[in-house]
């Protein structure tokens, strides 16, 4: 045992890059780690000798601060939505947006130029394609000359002229599917992909069930336009004034939500690049003189909105065909009383429904509302630029971009007015009357932007907030 040391002074000598672990006898310092270890325990109890020479005592956590930053840790790492939607997202909803914007006025085309009953059935799937042989044609034409569309109104169509309102009508429906896929699957993606905060998740998978249940719609006011229960023996075939005015307005529906929220996406960003100016543009917003302006904005956001959703009862009655002056209708400014309230469209016994029934499916009565609708939206508009104009406060606190947008609105209300006008007098030309129609989407987008740069968003606000109350010194640790 004496020429121990000696061999293993012997064999470092020869191997020097043996590591110490080699000639280490484990179960002896297992055994000496045993016997030291109540001296270890005693000497964790007194103070630490620090760098600087200080005795200090280890900091003790309480355990209701562990379990807090086990849970904030265990949150951050299973938190699957990020905090803010990424750019792309915003620039993709604009675009469905304009899709959608682009499909509204093709949709007003194909109504004026009487092609939307020319396919009489739904194949969401295997509708995708046309006709291609002359057997197709002839069964697609068979099919159309059993509607009261052919029988009432184009009894002499011949099959060259069905073609082209059956392809109107098939460019719709082939935009339409367009327009869904074009949204679910990059929707997919964006939320697998984490793109997207958790609310703007939720409300992209709202607009996905919009776009779903506008097709369903649609359809819906087509087969209307198959029966002849609608309309009087011998009158004009349509559809469901009700059921087109739903369609138009889900599509208008669809159309605001995503310019909305791609603008939110945007402007979320810029605020959050500069929250120090962000924080002062808000104070300035919060201002309680201009509550009354952003509640005008937005009470004027609805009032464009069932304007146009009156100018689609018209279109459905056709009622723009009634009277063709402006401002007068007839002899006055208003039809008589009694042509106003007649007793042919009342349903009941009693004559209980004639108010309603009047107001929806009267077309003398529809046009009044619509011009009164309208002429309230115009002096609406002007209204509150002159009080923008006018009052020192809003000059004073009225951000520059709001006084831009503001001007937007009025450009567009008096374009459509001139529009609208225009269609009226000229017996609803198909340009101008598409134009129209389009003319009250812009006038409605310009009114969504106004409203988004007078309005506060509530989440931006808590955003810039949140970065505000964090120390400067803060260092962000890379993900793991």
């Amino acid at each position: 045992m004496a020429s121990t040391p000696r061999m293993m002074f012997m064999l470092r000598r020869a191997a020097p890059r043996l590591t110490k672990s080699f000639f280490t006898c484990h179960h002896a310092c297992k055994s000496s780690a045993a016997r030291q270890q109540p001296k270890r325990l005693f000497a964790s109890a007194i103070p630490r000798l620090s760098n600087n020479g200080l005795l200090s005592r280890p900091q003790a956590t309480s355990p209701m601060a562990n379990i807090s930053q086990s849970l904030q840790s265990s949150k951050r790492r299973t938190r699957f939505f990020p905090e803010t939607s990424d750019k792309s997202v915003a620039y993709w909803l604009l675009g469905s947006a304009a899709s959608v914007f682009g499909i509204v006025v093709f949709g007003g085309l194909t109504r004026l130029t009487e092609s939307g009953l020319s396919i009489t059935e739904w194949r969401p799937v295997t509708g995708s394609l046309p006709p291609r042989s002359a057997e197709d044609w002839a069964a697609e034409f068979t099919k159309y000359r059993s509607s009261p569309e052919f029988k009432l109104l184009n009894p002499h169509m011949t099959l060259d002229e069905f073609k082209s309102i059956y392809y109107m009508e098939w460019a719709h429906r082939i935009w339409g599917r367009v327009v869904g896929v074009s949204f679910l699957l990059p929707a997919t993606y964006f939320i697998a992909r984490r793109k997207v905060s958790a609310p703007m998740a939720g409300k992209i998978v709202g607009i996905a069930g919009l776009i779903g249940f506008q097709g369903f719609l649609g359809w819906w006011m087509v087969k209307s336009g198959l029966k002849d229960d609608l309309f009087a023996p011998g009158s004009h075939p349509r559809v469901s004034q009700y059921r087109l005015t739903a369609h138009l307005g889900t599509a208008f529906l669809c159309y605001t939500a995503m310019l909305w929220n791609g603008l939110s996406i945007l402007r979320e960003h810029k605020l959050l690049a500069d929250p120090q100016a962000a924080m002062q543009l808000f104070e300035r917003l919060k201002s309680p003189e201009l509550r009354v302006f952003r509640r005008s904005v937005g009470a004027l956001a609805v009032l464009v909105f069932c304007t146009a959703m009156s100018g689609g009862l018209v279109a459905g009655l056709d009622a723009g065909l009634i009277y063709n002056e402006f401002p007068y209708m007839g002899m006055g400014l208003t039809p008589p009383r009694s042509e106003l309230f007649s007793d042919f469209y009342s349903h009941t016994p009693d004559r209980s429904d004639i108010w309603w029934r009047n107001a929806l499916e009267n077309p003398s009565l529809v046009q009044l509302h619509h011009r009164i609708l309208a002429t309230t939206t115009f002096t609406s508009v002007m209204g509150l630029w002159a009080y923008t104009k006018r009052s020192p406060t809003l000059r004073r606190l009225l951000p520059a971009a709001c006084k831009k947008g503001m001007h937007g609105v009025v450009g567009f209300v008096g374009l459509q007015v001139a529009l609208g006008i225009t269609t009226l007098l000229y017996l609803v030309p198909i340009p101008l009357a598409s134009a129209h129609q389009a003319g009250s989407l812009a006038l409605l987008s310009s009114v969504i932007i106004l409203g988004g740069r007078t309005w506060v968003p509530r989440r931006a606000a808590r955003l810039v907030s949140q970065r505000l109350a964090k120390p400067l010194w803060t260092v962000k640790r890379p993900a793991t």
